[in-house]
């Protein structure tokens, strides 16, 4: 299944092989009425309707406890460097300035982290965790301009939100109520782009005409747009929970468990703004 995330839109979970398969890549045309297992020639891969392993497995397959493991300790490290950026860059009036520039600087390297991560062939743990790590950097000085300009308990909204959204997504997939296929993960694909050029062109006019350019990002319009970014990343969510299961089912190599890792963090922090930037305007500013 191709995950419309981009961190696995141009490639996913590899082959022992090397070639790839299941993320980021077409499904091989199978015969009418015969499904395709894109891990046939993996040697740790598993029939999907007995579970059962299809050759003998060398204990090297990607479990679900290795993609729990390894988002958590991405997470954690994002979480620990934005702690430590809220205490050690104060966005008080005479350190704002100062905090605003490490924190938009961090957010460059962290993007920076992240396209190189993009066009390896196989992920890089280290690179993962300095993403990570910048990424928390920016998260923390927004977080605190935030709870000390609009409301205190604004973060701890957004990040409840996120968790909300988090779980929900993963009780609807469990359940089936939704269907991640071909057509799902092009309109999402289609809504994701649509909503990011709109928002850089939105960005240009503020930049040159002030403002907020052409207000899609306050006021109805803001919470509208607010709204559609909080669903665009559930959608991601749910793509990226059925490319994991296919992952898992057929026998992905162990370390795609940090692609996952690295993927659903990039899908939280962007929930998590888009949460932020809803309630703060929400409360008003």
């Amino acid at each position: 299944m191709r995950s419309s995330n981009p961190v696995f839109s141009r490639r996913g979970f590899s082959r022992d092989n090397g070639a790839y398969a299941g993320f980021g890549t077409q499904q091989p045309q199978a015969q009418a009425g015969t499904a395709t297992n894109p891990y046939a020639t993996n040697p740790y891969a598993t029939d999907p309707a007995t579970g059962m392993p299809q050759a003998p497995v060398r204990g090297n397959a990607m479990t679900i406890d290795d993609v729990v493991s390894r988002t958590a300790l991405t997470l954690g490290t994002v979480v620990l460097t934005a702690a430590i950026s809220w205490i050690a860059l104060p966005v008080d009036p005479a350190n704002i300035n100062k905090s605003y520039g490490i924190a938009f600087g961090a957010a460059l390297i962290a993007l920076v982290f992240a396209m190189v991560q993009s066009f390896k062939a196989k992920p890089v743990p280290a690179l993962i965790l300095a993403y990570a790590a910048f990424e928390g950097v920016f998260l923390g000085v927004i977080s605190s301009a935030v709870s000390t300009y609009v409301s205190p308990g604004t973060v701890v909204q957004a990040v409840m939100g996120t968790m909300c959204v988090f779980a929900g997504v993963l009780i609807a997939y469990k359940m089936r109520w939704i269907t991640v296929n071909r057509r799902f993960v092009g309109f999402v694909t289609a809504a994701a782009i649509g909503f990011v050029l709109l928002m850089v062109v939105n960005m240009l006019f503020s930049v040159f005409a002030g403002g907020d350019g052409l207000g899609f990002r306050s006021g109805g319009l803001g919470i509208l747009f607010g709204v559609i970014g909080i669903v665009i990343g559930a959608a991601f969510l749910a793509i990226e929970f059925k490319s994991v299961e296919d992952g898992v089912t057929y026998g992905a190599p162990r370390e795609e468990a940090w692609l996952a890792a690295f993927g659903l963090t990039v899908t939280l922090v962007w929930i998590y703004l888009e949460m932020l930037r809803l309630i703060s305007i929400l409360k008003g500013d």
